[in-house]
């Protein structure tokens, strides 16, 4: 959800807290540049989209980290090198300019799974369709995140192809396990070479795609943890129900582990199956600040609800809250969420069974100062204390939240594009999603890190996943205006970080 400042509170705040931004040098080359490489960036992307990494899947890993690694060469980078990890592997790049400044960036190669037969298009096709946003590209991976990562590669290419050198220095990091909450990306950032090159950098960006119809976006301070969960209730680890499935006529005298897995799954939230009821789970959640909750405030008073509702498919908040009260929820709230639940037989028709095993797979978002570890332990202690602990509890993956100061320099000298830009925009305590920032905001890194960038998109983790490339509304950047805007705040970076020295 990205929510939008009023102007007024924009101009007061920029007032005491950020000089004026820096003025692009013969930028009337470089934008030349990205329109001319129109076409070259959007085949850049479908290019991309047509070869999806699903770590989930064990699909094309060797194949989607070496194409990232030849794309960020190709964009500039004069080193780029794959880094093994104990599963899918990573990419660490660094673009040396020169400069005094070094910017870090976060980019993730994977995509989540999709299933064809739900697509009105084929989801690795990156066809152009017509929307009520302008041309806009569909496909799995369009919006998270090449969408957003190929307008900041098409940033790089404008220098490029210009001969100009970048005003900062970059060093980037990927990874192909973000959609299975990045199991191995501490690996990645632990490369010595890949620390010491970290260590040296003001902070990490991840390109975002969030402006709103009205055209705010938001700068995203922080983001929920998450840890992704499997659980298995079988006969054959209970010691009690069939081994395997059998008739349902034997239910009468029969223990089911399909039913036992729904009873340990409904003590884990309340009746109304929305609040966490895990022992000890809000024992550690840090409470909203006043100055947080003046910040969602804000923003949400300047985005459309009707908008979001509509994206989003839903007609009420729970309990049907208000906007604003929704809206402090969605940042403060831990959860626990059900992704899916499988057993027996799920086709066609009925058939007469007593299934041997039954499994959920959940994920659970975690909200400062929670940590990964307690969430796992807490859930363990919280299931066998009420006598299930034969249920399986797999954690496949998972990370603490993360949160940056809005005062760090990687926050002002983005405050200050938005202002160059005209752009409306909120800095957002927290997102409901997540990305492993955590990796750079704790140690012993402890640097500045927050998603950031305009253009906009949907469908995230759902059919029918677009991005924008050429917009209808001139509030809202399509993929050239996306790219010259990191164009302009790269400058704006180097500029603010001079002023700061």
């Amino acid at each position: 959800m990205r929510l939008g400042f009023s102007t007024a509170f924009v101009a007061a705040l920029l007032a005491t807290t950020a000089p004026a931004a820096a003025e692009t040098p013969n930028r009337a080359q470089l934008a030349a540049s990205v329109k001319s490489s129109h076409d070259a960036n959007l085949k850049r992307l479908q290019d991309w989209i047509a070869l999806p990494t699903i770590a989930a899947e064990n699909r094309n890993t060797p194949q989607g980290a070496e194409h990232m690694r030849q794309m960020l060469l190709d964009a500039g980078f004069q080193k780029a090198k794959i880094v093994q990890t104990s599963g899918v592997p990573g990419v660490f790049a660094t673009l040396d300019a020169g400069a005094p400044t070094t910017l870090g960036i976060y980019f993730m190669y994977d995509v989540k799974q999709y299933v064809d037969s739900e697509w009105s298009s084929p989801p690795l096709a990156g066809q152009l369709v017509d929307r009520p946003e302008g041309k806009a590209i569909v496909g799995r991976g369009a919006v998270n995140q090449k969408g957003p990562e190929v307008a900041f590669l098409a940033a790089l290419h404008a220098f490029k192809a210009t001969g100009r050198k970048l005003p900062v220095n970059l060093v980037l990091v990927a990874e192909g396990e973000e959609e299975i909450a990045s199991p191995h990306f501490k690996q990645i950032v632990s490369d010595p070479e890949a620390a010491a090159a970290l260590e040296k950098t003001i902070g990490v960006i991840i390109p975002g795609a969030g402006q709103e119809s009205n055209g705010a976006t938001s700068i995203d301070l922080g983001a929920k943890g998450v840890i992704e969960v499997q659980l298995i209730s079988s006969g054959e680890n209970w010691g009690r129900g069939p081994a395997k499935d059998v008739h349902s006529s034997l239910k009468a005298i029969v223990d089911s582990p399909a039913w036992r897995l729904v009873k340990a799954l409904n003590t884990l939230v309340s009746e109304d199956g929305q609040t966490p009821a895990i022992d000890g789970w809000f024992e550690n959640v840090k409470p909203l600040t006043p100055r947080q909750i003046e910040l969602i405030d804000q923003g949400t008073a300047n985005s459309n609800e009707a908008d979001v509702k509509k994206q989003l498919g839903v007609k009420h908040w729970y309990k049907d809250e208000d906007y604003a009260t929704a809206s402090r929820r969605l940042a403060a709230q831990p959860t626990v969420n059900i992704e899916g639940l499988v057993s027996g037989y799920t086709g066609p028709g009925g058939k007469t069974v007593l299934p041997g095993r039954a499994e959920a797979k959940l994920d659970l978002r975690l909200v400062p100062d929670m940590t990964r570890e307690e969430a796992e332990t807490k859930l363990k202690a919280h299931l066998a204390k009420r006598g299930f602990s034969d249920i399986i509890v797999n954690v496949s993956g998972g990370y603490s939240p993360t949160e940056t100061d809005e005062n760090s320099l990687l926050v002002r000298s983005q405050i200050a594009a938005l202002k160059k830009a005209g752009v409306e925009y909120a800095l957002n305590p927290r997102t409901a999603g997540s990305w492993p920032g955590v990796t750079f905001t704790g140690p012993p890194l402890k640097l500045a890190a927050d998603g950031f960038g305009l253009g906009t998109g949907g469908g995230a983790h759902a059919p029918n996943e677009w991005y924008l490339i050429d917009s209808a509304n001139p509030k809202v950047a399509g993929l050239d205006e996306s790219a010259m805007f990191y164009v302009d705040y790269l400058y704006d970076l180097a500029a603010m970080a001079k002023a700061r020295n």
